[in-house]
């Protein structure tokens, strides 16, 4: 793989999202232009109607952009891929199949017969079995594999919605508050366990995140937005903290603290005019 496709893995070129609306055009997103290196984390910080999750929506290729362009592994995003998996907030289970079916009908779509989205020969039953297996095991749900999502806690399901994402193997993973809904103990389970994940699989990631400890434990770069209408990136903050991070040992870390006093100025005082507005 050549140096230039290992540091600009993504690439985002000088973007601009505008939608309709009944009082004319909202630009959401103007000028925005980032890279982002092969396994590297990155997260979206920045309040709400930043367009953060816009910004995702634009690389995983669900929506198009008004102006610039996307590009990923040297290859226009011209729309969803099997190649960027994406973890919503919201699971989005099929409440009636169970945790292994649920992530088997992602491994048949990307892997099976039924599909020639991979280009390469269709795998056998035993072998998607084995896929969606593997998958189960890496966020711990093996046990939990023949239960269905109305069986299981909030926590799990969200593990169940990463397996299927891991399960596509993608090269890319796309990741909007996966955690936002969960309780505070559930949420620091799941970074731990994602951490271990990340440098088990060494995937390249975005993650969309309003939780400043989160962004600061699982980043190589934090990218902050400014407040929208037209909003764009306000600051990157490169996150030079060695790994395997425990966030236990970062508690007291001087560079985490800094860190993470960068972040909170950046939101809170140069980007706090929406809330004083809103007041």
């Amino acid at each position: 793989m050549s140096d230039n496709l290992t540091t600009r893995y993504i690439e985002i070129q000088g973007v601009e999202q505008s939608f309709k609306t009944a009082k004319g055009p909202f630009c959401a997103l103007q000028d925005v232009s980032l890279t982002v290196a092969k396994g590297e984390f990155v997260t979206l910080i920045g309040h709400s109607g930043c367009g953060k999750s816009t910004l995702l929506n634009l690389i995983a290729g669900l929506t198009k952009p008004t102006h610039g362009n996307l590009i990923c592994a040297n290859r226009e995003i011209s729309g969803p891929g099997p190649e960027r998996a994406v973890v919503f907030q919201n699971h989005s289970l099929l409440p009636w199949l169970t945790c292994f079916d649920n992530v088997y009908l992602a491994v048949e779509r990307v892997f099976g017969a039924s599909s020639l989205v991979t280009g390469k020969t269709p795998e056998g039953k035993a072998r998607l079995k084995e896929r969606t297996d593997a998958a189960l095991a890496l966020v711990g749900l093996t046990h939990a594999a023949h239960k269905r999502p109305g069986e299981i806690s909030g926590g799990m399901k969200q593990r169940v919605g990463i397996a299927r994402a891991l399960s596509m193997e993608p090269k890319v993973l796309l990741m909007d508050e996966p955690f936002g809904a969960l309780d505070a103990l559930t949420r620091a389970k799941l970074q731990d366990e994602l951490l271990a994940i990340v440098a088990a699989t060494q995937s390249t990631v975005v993650m969309v995140t309003h939780d400043v400890d989160e962004a600061v434990l699982l980043s190589d770069r934090i990218v902050m937005m400014t407040n929208g209408p037209a909003a764009t990136i306000g600051e990157v903050l490169k996150v030079e903290l060695a790994r395997p991070r425990s966030r236990v040992e970062l508690a007291e870390n001087t560079a985490y603290l800094h860190y993470r006093k960068a972040v909170i100025d950046f939101l809170y005082t140069r980007q706090s005019h929406v809330e004083k507005m809103a007041a």
